[in-house]
């Protein structure tokens, strides 16, 4: 096999035998007991469960949040289940992509600002000079301009969270979550605050990236939300339980051209 092959099938998250428990004894908590699970370049996959499955402990542990206290867990071929916590700061703002239910912007600063954050918070340029320093500062916003533009929002790059509505607000936290080319693309419940309409918007915004390479993890409570997938995991008691292809995917731009145009909010 090729160098280019062997890359190419490395899974971008792999875990094995990975346990997290809390607390010891008769009060320990078993909240994950050795889940096993691949993720491959390219894959739109979604994870579900009821309350008290998991699903939130495996979410922490893969957005490396949190450490197991067993099991591997290998992110593009490497172990990060050991790193310590700025190790694991540096993966999460480099590797991964978050969104999240709540969109978790800064009310006082612009789309484009909010979608500079990660850039910001990555190790700083080493150049001294003040042309240096421009350039570094030039290049952030051009960066965070394109990701504004990725999810159509290149027209809204000052307007604040206060001027937009819940699902272009989602969209400028999924720029921000794009703007450091991550490996995933990592979403939990993204649509529980949005209307029907605007979650198959955001729906279609996923699947249109997936369909560009990129790899998307959903976590989801919504069987509805999760048909938008590829791949569905159901995770109870701390185990995968079921692990399968969705057969009848639903297709986020045939639903958006059946629905009504006077429905339309976005």
């Amino acid at each position: 096999m090729s160098v280019s092959g062997l890359a190419a099938s490395i899974p971008v998250l792999s875990v094995k035998g990975l346990v997290k428990t809390y607390g010891r004894g008769e009060n320990a908590v078993h909240a994950l007991r050795g889940v096993e699970l691949d993720i491959h370049r390219g894959e739109m996959v979604a994870i579900m469960g009821s309350s008290g499955s998991g699903k939130s402990t495996l979410m922490n542990l893969l957005g490396c949040l949190d450490r197991p206290t067993a099991g591997s867990y290998l992110l593009e071929g490497e172990d990060v289940a050991g790193l310590d916590r700025d190790q694991l700061a540096e993966v999460r703002n480099r590797r991964i992509g978050f969104v999240f239910q709540s969109f978790n912007l800064l009310s006082r600063t612009s789309a484009l600002e909010n979608v500079e954050l990660p850039l910001l918070y990555a190790s700083p340029p080493r150049q001294t000079n003040g042309a240096s320093t421009a350039v570094a500062q030039e290049s952030i916003a051009e960066r965070a301009k394109r990701a504004l533009t990725l999810v159509g929002l290149g027209d809204r790059a000052r307007h604040h969270p206060n001027q937009l509505s819940g699902g272009q607000q989602q969209r400028v936290a999924i720029a921000r979550a794009l703007v450091n080319e991550p490996s995933i693309l990592l979403a939990d419940e993204p649509t529980g605050n949005l209307d029907t309409r605007t979650s198959i918007e955001i729906m279609r915004l996923f699947q249109d990236l997936n369909e560009k390479g990129m790899t998307v993890l959903l976590i989801t409570h919504e069987h509805d939300i999760a048909e938008y997938a590829k791949r569905v995991i159901v995770l109870a008691d701390g185990r995968i339980r079921e692990d399968r292809a969705v057969e009848k995917r639903r297709v986020a731009t045939d639903e958006l051209l059946a629905l009504p145009v006077e429905t339309e909010v976005m």
